[in-house]
Formats: structure tokens, sequence, C-alpha cells
């Protein structure tokens, strides 16, 4: 993979965040209340855009998740927090509205203000991150800032292993530098982008093991000397059409099948085939 261009740390941008909340209150879309500071959802009519649920829906999520729709000094339940007050065993810092921490959502807002501007091209993020929090980081970045704030959203479904969704808390992980002691890894990269970034999936154990074969299939006929231009549109094609990696791994397969040389077209999806040292 290549290195991240940044990686920002929330505590890095405390006086970021602090200024960002100060432009949604000015503007009027947040209010102060028992120490804290909460975005009204009620001033910002296209509260739902990003994840297209029905209220009952929101309400449901945020109590799941962390959105503490009990909060008494809320306007609105689905109201959500830009500055609270810390627990004695939290972080504090001084603001204007008393010592506390920055809401889990206006962190990322800052921070893409920050690093990237008003508009980001891609954001993207797990299939459980639509709402409350993409949500939120949208209401709250567009009401700042009077610009759309994500042009593309680019969703990654659940992975799952023994029917229960991967995760820290349930400890039924797969880490990539585990599987590199047994395999290598533009194997490991063939078994991930088999599967649509859109689409949920289960990991089993003949995962790798075909991974596997099929790299050495592809590698068998690399360099052969067959014309591998049609595969390679095919492919870019695929990739254009909301990175369909499926699709083009299943026409690599019927072009190597067929003779092909697919070397460049693999590349297009980050597997070199030249075998590794």
């Amino acid at each position: 993979m290549l290195p991240s261009w940044s990686e920002p740390r929330a505590t890095s941008a405390i006086a970021d965040i602090r200024g960002f909340i100060g432009m949604v209150l000015d503007r009027g879309h947040a209010y102060q209340a028992g120490g804290a500071v909460y975005f009204d959802i009620s001033t910002y009519e296209r509260f739902g855009q990003v994840s297209g649920y029905d209220r009952a829906t929101m309400l449901e999520y945020a109590a799941e998740r962390g959105g503490n729709i009990d909060d008494p000094n809320k306007r609105d339940p689905l109201d959500f927090v830009l500055w609270q007050p810390s627990l004695p065993d939290e972080p504090s810092w001084d603001s204007l509205w008393g010592p506390g921490r920055p809401g889990w959502h206006i962190e990322c807002s800052a921070l893409a203000l920050r690093e990237l501007g008003t508009t980001i091209d891609l954001h993207g993020g797990g299939a459980d991150l639509i709402f409350p929090h993409h949500e939120c980081e949208a209401a709250q970045s567009e009401s700042a800032t009077g610009e759309p704030f994500v042009r593309h959203w680019m969703h990654q479904a659940m992975v799952r292993m023994d029917g229960e969704k991967m995760s820290k808390s349930l400890g039924n992980l797969v880490f990539v530098s585990v599987l590199r002691e047994d395999w290598e890894p533009m194997a490991i990269r063939l078994a991930v982008v088999k599967h649509h970034y859109r689409d949920g999936w289960e990991w089993h154990d003949d995962l790798m093991p075909e991974a596997a074969d099929r790299l050495a299939r592809w590698r068998a006929g690399a360099g052969a000397g067959g014309d591998g231009t049609a595969v390679l549109e095919t492919v870019r094609a695929h990739l254009d059409e909301d990175l369909d990696t499926p699709g083009a791994i299943e026409a690599i397969d019927v072009a190597s099948a067929a003779g092909a040389d697919v070397t460049t077209a693999a590349l297009l999806l980050g597997v070199r085939l030249a075998p590794a040292d």
C-alpha cells in the first residue's frame, strides 16, 4: 500500500476544532446547554442526505451507536454534541463554553477542513459509519462552510467471520501481519479484492488457498506473448464502474486461460505477477 499523505490526530487540532464550533454557532446551527454545545438538526434541512434513513431508523442507530438520544439537554434526540464537559478520567481543554473535549464527529470535520479544504472528492469508511458519524459530519461541515462537504461517498461493507461482523470488541479479526507469515502480499490482496467493497462477505479458511491458486495461474501465463491489450481495457472499464474488482478479476481469469498476457491488467489491481524475492 502507498503511505498516507497525512495522519493527523485530533489532539493536534483542538484550536481548529474550537474555531470550527465557533463557525457553526455563528451561523445559527448550534446551541449551548448543560455546559455542552449541540448541533441543531432543525436548522439543517438536508439532515439525512448521506444515509437516506427515515427518522425512526436514525433514532434506532443513534441509540445503538453512542448518540445518547436520552440526553435531557438536547432539543431533539438526534441533535449531536460538538463540545462536551469531560468526565474526571477524560482529557480536558479550555474553551469559550467551559472546559471539556470535542464531540466524536466534529474532530473529523475540523481535520478534513484543515488537511483537505472545504470539499472532499472521495470520503470512505465502513458502512457502520454512515449513521450517525458521516451524516453528522456532513451536516456540521456544510453548515460551517456553506459548501458541499463530499462529492462521492464510498462505504465499505462489513466483513464477517463465523457469522459475526469482524470487530475489535469481539476479537474475531484476521491481521495482514499474521497472514504474511504464510502467504505473500499479492495473494492477500487478491483475496480481498475479489469482493466488491460495497458487498459484505465472510472470511473462511479456503479464501487464501483460492487466492494463491489464482495468482499462480496468472503468473503461469505472464510474459507468454499473448496480446494483453483487450483485457487491460476491460479491466479498466470494470474499475471505472464503481471499482468493480470482482468483474476485473473474472476478466483476467478468462484472458489468462485463453493465453493472453495479463501482467499489465493485474497491475491495475495492484497485483504484481513477478514472483516475490
